[in-house]
């Protein structure tokens, strides 16, 4: 019995820290395909008003208020419909298994933010801090 109360405890807490990790994995994303970095990104260069450019900017943008976990829940469920079209457009035409057609993290980013976008940004957040100044 303890030990459940310990985790239920903790997992406030892990869900922000799941939301900060993720959103900084994903601004990297969005980093190479607008600026470059931490990598250059493979192909031509980026058209700004296009797909990529597109997927860019909501990467990019979209991390940056995960990571500060500013509306959370609205900008996860953008997020999560990204990666579902980006794993429709660009993988599953290669194949049916994630595996074989490199749609993995397409698919975990996915369903991820679908979880965030109902679970919200955790105590360690913008959105709470606001919640908190509200009442």
């Amino acid at each position: 019995m303890r030990n459940t109360s310990f985790f239920s405890s903790c997992s406030p807490h892990l869900l922000s820290l799941m939301r900060i990790i993720l959103a900084f994995l994903f601004i990297q994303h969005g980093g190479q395909k607008l600026f470059g970095f931490p990598a250059a990104r493979p192909g031509p260069p980026l058209e700004l008003f296009s797909l990529i450019g597109l997927a860019g900017v909501l990467e990019f943008f979209g991390g940056l208020l995960l990571l500060l976990g500013l509306f959370t829940r609205p900008v996860a469920f953008v997020l999560s419909g990204l990666m579902a079209a980006a794993y429709f457009m660009a993988h599953a035409p290669k194949g049916f298994w994630p595996t074989v057609n490199q749609g993995e993290l397409a698919v975990l980013y996915c369903f991820v933010f679908l979880y965030l976008s109902a679970a919200g940004g955790g105590p360690w957040s913008l959105d709470r801090l606001w919640s908190k100044r509200k009442s």
